[in-house]
């Protein structure tokens, strides 16, 4: 049945919007980056503009990899969150591992979420098994989404792979769906 999106509009978490993930050379890079993070400026204009719900997840990994001081792990400049936009810092690949998102999500009713951004294979599909099992639903944009090239293989057909993955766990869309139906959206 569909109803107006203005009436329980989902919220939008971008996960992991940072330069880490864009800059050659580093471990987690996402070579086809550029396509994603265009996808998801774009959501974010549609929910800025709408003045719907934004969430900013921040991993903050306590690797060799991964320095938390470093600039590295600032937000791309783009995406940046804006004041009344709501940031979570989480250590593990699940947004979940951070309390605070936690508790967040524990005490809001008819969880909706739109997840788009950084390492689908990491942040996006622990964040989306851990909704699943708490009974949040997520809808998570696989042309909005990227993840690391994998060690050996088409990167293509591992994205393919792992967006078929989440898919058990979350309803797939396309922007253009999304960015579409955005006056209405079924349930």
């Amino acid at each position: 049945m569909p109803v107006s999106i203005h009436d329980d509009p989902p919220i939008l978490i971008c996960a992991d919007l940072q330069i880490e993930y864009l800059t050659p050379g580093r471990r987690h890079v996402i070579l086809d980056g550029d396509a994603a993070t265009a996808r998801c400026l774009e959501l974010l204009t549609l929910w800025r503009s709408n003045l719907w719900p934004v969430m900013h997840l921040k991993r903050i990994a306590q690797a060799a990899w991964f320095n938390p001081a470093s600039k590295l792990t600032d937000w791309i400049a783009e995406a940046k969150p804006r004041p009344g936009e709501m940031t979570f810092e989480h250590p593990l690949p699940s947004a979940y591992s951070s309390s605070r998102f936690g508790d967040y999500m524990s005490n809001i009713r008819n969880v909706r979420c739109v997840l788009a951004g950084f390492s689908l294979d990491e942040t996006i599909l622990a964040t989306a098994v851990d909704g699943f099992h708490r009974s949040h639903r997520y809808e998570v944009v696989t042309d909005a989404v990227a993840c690391r090239q994998p060690g050996s293989g088409d990167a293509a057909a591992y994205q393919r792979a792992v967006v078929n993955v989440v898919g058990n766990f979350a309803t797939i869309r396309s922007s253009a769906e999304l960015i579409r139906t955005s006056g209405a959206v079924a349930v």
